[in-house]
């Protein structure tokens, strides 16, 4: 789970930059300065979260994450909405499919038949 998830928030960092980019280059926000200053924190949050996928308290940070990415539409614009919608998929998913590949390699397999 912890490989799939950190590179979920990896790409995710990825995508912040480029709305960033997108909302200041575009005039969605007045203050530019600030613009890149929250969305600079959120990256960074992003990177903390990678790092602690499989630690205590690292999904939960994950998904407080994906609700403030889902927020940053108000400033960037529907297209955001679209794009954390799906990156909030990406990492249901991502939770879901690494909890399964960790019970199966958790699993002893079963004995050989002779």
């Amino acid at each position: 789970m912890r490989v799939l998830c950190s590179s979920v928030l990896g790409i995710e960092v990825i995508v912040v930059l480029l709305a960033t980019s997108l909302a200041t280059s575009n005039g969605s926000v007045a203050n530019t300065a600030l613009a890149w200053g929250v969305g600079l924190a959120l990256m960074a949050l992003l990177i903390v979260a990678a790092g602690m996928v499989g630690r205590r308290g690292g999904l939960t940070l994950g998904w407080i994450l994906q609700v403030l990415v889902l927020a940053s539409a108000l400033v960037v614009g529907w297209s955001m909405l679209v794009v954390g919608l799906l990156f909030v998929l990406l990492w249901w998913t991502a939770i879901y499919l690494g909890s399964r590949v960790d019970r199966a390699k958790a699993t002893p397999p079963p004995a050989e038949r002779q």
